[in-house]
């Protein structure tokens, strides 16, 4: 082997050993996540069964239903779209295997029990969650409040019950939040009802709109000619 060639392979390599060896084991553990939670759920209708795991080159996964990646020749998983899928069965603990994962939308499904605690050390990064249109119950998870960068909540029509954690109150990104038609009760924590409209949370037992709410909102109002703050 000449000299130059040698040279060139020994600046090369360790270039490739670092950027491929993270990487690989990052794609590892999101084949690992979409087996679990392909092994977790009941599939009646057979929506996963195009989930097959026998072709390894990277970005396999990326054809999945369901499925999106950050990049198609990459196995990380950006979103888990499984809505409508008519899956059975609890939040699968495989999940905590994708952690790059910016979406989970298991809407419209037959999925029953809490949301686990843990969901947001499992999935750091969370932007969407859409939990709507199942069978889950128990209550909101304080620690839903760890998904810093939720834009959007979505848990309406489940059989969550409980107060509403005063700790959502932190999630500074969010814009969309749907706890409608559970059976939640209690008061409203003051910042939520300032924030979002009486739809959020209609369709419950409680929860009830506070003097502090109502005082809050038209606050809101100032610079914003358009905004309805008729709380009748």
């Amino acid at each position: 082997m000449s000299p130059l060639l040698l040279l060139l392979l020994a600046l090369a390599l360790p270039q490739a050993l670092a950027t491929q060896g993270p990487a690989s084991e990052t794609q590892e553990d999101d084949v690992r996540c979409l087996r679990g939670v392909k092994s977790a759920l009941a599939d009646p209708d057979g929506r996963l069964s195009a989930w097959t795991f026998g072709n390894t080159s990277a970005g396999a996964v990326c054809d999945f239903p369901g499925i999106t990646c950050w990049n198609p020749q990459e196995s990380r998983v950006l979103g888990l779209s499984l809505a409508g899928f008519g899956l059975q069965g609890t939040v699968p603990s495989a999940l905590k295997y994708c952690r790059s994962t910016n979406t989970l939308d298991l809407s419209k499904n037959a999925l029953e029990g809490p949301i686990p605690p843990a969901l947001c050390d499992w999935l750091p990064f969370l932007v969407v969650l859409d939990l709507s249109g199942n069978r889950f119950s128990g209550p909101l998870p304080s620690e839903l409040a760890n998904c810093r960068y939720l834009n959007s909540l979505k848990l309406s029509h489940n059989n969550f019950s409980g107060q509403i954690p005063a700790s959502l109150s932190r999630l500074e990104r969010l814009k969309s939040l749907d706890l409608s038609e559970n059976r939640l009760d209690g008061q409203i924590p003051p910042q939520l009802g300032a924030t979002f409209p009486k739809e959020s949370f209609s369709g419950n037992p409680g929860p009830v709109w506070t003097p502090c709410v109502l005082a809050l909102r038209p606050r809101l109002a100032v610079g914003q000619a358009n905004l309805n703050i008729d709380m009748s």
